[in-house]
């Protein structure tokens, strides 16, 4: 009995510790919950809450978090136009134990169409937390 309890365990113990050695996918698992729910301003909270956070897309450069959450409710205003998102990671470099690097694919999905495209971030762990502190999207 004992013995097929700690089976049981297993996978939670090791999701648990995946997400943990692994706090990028967590923060990225995160972030397309909280798109998908509609919810903006929680997929904000993967970025750094700085004026120094990047973010360079279709339109170019823009600098800030303010301005980066105020380009998502323009761009996708209300969680109709928002679609349902998807990350995938091609590839994860773990640079030290302060800064990761993230290469990935993302897809929206709507009704009638879908737009992809290609991403990097650049992470950083402030205080104990990690944050997204540049976002390259295409």
């Amino acid at each position: 009995m004992l013995f097929a309890f700690s089976l049981f365990l297993i996978p939670i113990v090791t999701q648990a510790q995946e997400k943990e050695i692994n706090p990028v996918i967590a923060l990225l698992d995160q972030q397309q919950t909280d798109w998908n729910d509609g919810n903006i301003e929680g997929f904000m909270k993967g970025y750094w809450q700085s004026d120094s956070l990047v973010f360079i897309g279709s339109s170019g450069v823009s600098y800030g978090w303010q301005k980066v959450l105020d380009n998502y409710k323009k761009k996708y205003s209300g969680p109709n136009n928002m679609g349902q998102l998807s990350f995938k990671i091609v590839k994860l470099y773990d640079l030290n134990e302060q800064y990761k690097f993230v290469i990935g694919k993302w897809k929206l999905e709507f009704v009638k169409d879908f737009k992809e495209g290609h991403f990097t971030l650049l992470l950083q762990k402030i205080g104990d937390k990690w944050v997204i502190i540049a976002d390259h999207s295409s």
